[in-house]
């Protein structure tokens, strides 16, 4: 009963969620800028090794997709033991899964390498590092999470708390081992990577405790019956294969884009690579949003409040809109200004600035699909959604980036073009979805509650 304490807004849960990503997003980037203090050769094949880790970060969101959602519903429908019972499921099932990856790294890195075609200079230090860092791999899926399970609870103060933490004990870690003036057994990029593991074993650690004092949670995992575990871990699986599958082909979709923009030469990859840098932080922004309303709309559904999750879900498509048009106009009234902090080059600023002036449309059209797609996931409407945005990124963006921007030559212009026509389509072909709500006849939790009971 203790999250109960916690009054859950949007805005309350948004602003932490935002922080806390901010962060994870800057722990990859602080090996990258110490290590470019060290070595330029240290720089790439750290780099090399985390194009690997990233993608096994999106297969252990599988479990962690519907985590978030299923603990949701059922606090929202009162049943605080069952989402206790789907976290300690849940935690397990990452746990097993990401030893299976920890074995699989340590024994099959090098091969994973040779398949990259990885330069014979970077393979030893890249090797070292995916030993290190991949070999404790399983910590990171537990307390990937373990996070997801506090934020769950509407405790997402907490999990910015951790994720700061981290960052500092990562910082300091990197600095004793790269500039310390003592002498010690790892160095350079063995020494990055156990101050990786170590950080990260700290905040699974912290995790662990804030998951005890501060909610419900009780170990009880031996005391379940299997045909209960089956029914949880099936439930996870239900939700969390279609999510990781969506952004797993998606991110294969970006990379067949990335290549078209190669075509159109150096300058017009470096004005995209410039002007969605700088257009991160919005993204970020709208992701946490996104997240926030997973949260909320989970415990309205738990609650059978399908009258005010509706509501609920239109109100935060509206504010989502507005908020990343509003900011990604901001940004491109300071579009010029912001390109010259990192080039001179005038042909790759002009490019950017007009990237960035689309993008007032591209980042609204994003907020709305990613809102929508997050409430439609919360209310338990899975495999629609996911159908509807693969089809859309690789019909329509992939298409029309490639028809656009090289075929009819309006380069990085009509890719963004593309991109445009893609985000919006999901946005409306999402929102006839939500508004059907077709999604409140799915029941994933069976559930009890009485309808016009307050959720949180």
């Amino acid at each position: 009963m203790k999250h109960k304490e916690n009054k859950l807004s949007l805005f309350a849960l948004t602003w932490p969620i935002f922080v806390e990503m901010l962060l994870g997003m800057l722990m990859g980037n602080i090996d990258t800028f110490m290590l470019s203090h060290y070595s330029d050769q240290a720089v790439a094949s750290v780099g090399v090794a985390n194009q690997i880790l990233f993608f096994i970060n999106l297969m252990f969101n599988v479990v962690s997709a519907g985590t978030s959602i299923i603990i949701a519903q059922n606090l929202g429908a009162g049943r605080e033991k069952t989402a206790t019972e789907v976290a300690s499921v849940a935690i397990v099932l990452n746990m097993v899964f990401g030893v299976m990856v920890s074995g699989l790294l340590l024994f099959g890195g090098k091969f994973i390498f040779q398949l990259m075609n990885i330069p014979e200079e970077l393979a030893p230090q890249a090797s070292t590092y995916l030993l290190i860092t991949g070999g404790f791999v399983f910590l990171e899926a537990v307390r990937l999470t373990m996070s997801t399970i506090i934020r769950s609870y509407g405790l997402t103060r907490l999990t910015m708390y951790v994720a700061l933490g981290i960052n500092v004990i990562h910082l300091g870690g990197n600095y004793v081992v790269l500039y310390g003036t003592f002498d010690y057994p790892f160095t350079g990029i063995s020494g990055v990577a156990i101050s990786t593991v170590f950080s990260r074993l700290i905040g699974l650690v912290l995790l662990l405790i804030l998951l005890r004092v501060k909610t419900d949670f009780n170990w009880k995992l031996n005391k379940l019956r299997f045909a209960t575990i089956k029914t949880h871990a099936s439930a996870l699986l239900k939700i969390g294969i279609p999510t990781a599958g969506e952004s797993f082909f998606s991110t294969l979709a970006q990379i067949c884009i990335t290549s078209f923009i190669a075509l159109l030469g150096t300058q017009a990859l470096s004005a995209k690579i410039y002007a969605q840098n700088i257009g991160m932080f919005n993204n970020l922004f709208t992701i946490s949003l996104a997240l926030a309303t997973e949260i909320l709309i989970g415990r309205f559904i738990g609650a059978k409040l399908f009258d005010d999750a509706y509501k609920k879900g239109k109100r935060y498509l509206r504010s989502a809109v507005i908020l990343s048009a509003g900011s990604a106009l901001l940004i491109a009234l300071c579009s010029r200004f912001l390109i010259g902090l990192f080039t001179d080059n005038e042909v790759i600023i002009n490019q950017a600035v007009h990237l960035l002036w689309l993008a007032v449309l591209l980042e609204s059209g994003r907020s709305g699909n990613l809102i929508l797609i997050n409430a439609l996931r919360a209310a338990g409407d899975v495999k629609v959604p996911v159908y509807i945005s693969v089809s859309s990124v690789w019909i329509i963006s992939v298409s029309l980036s490639y028809v656009l921007g090289v075929y009819f030559g309006l380069g990085m212009v009509g890719v963004y073009v593309a991109f445009i026509c893609d985000e919006w389509i999901k946005t409306l072909l999402l929102r006839n979805r939500w508004r059907s709500r077709r999604w409140e006849q799915i029941d994933l939790i069976g559930r009890e509650a009485v309808r016009g009971q307050i959720p949180f």
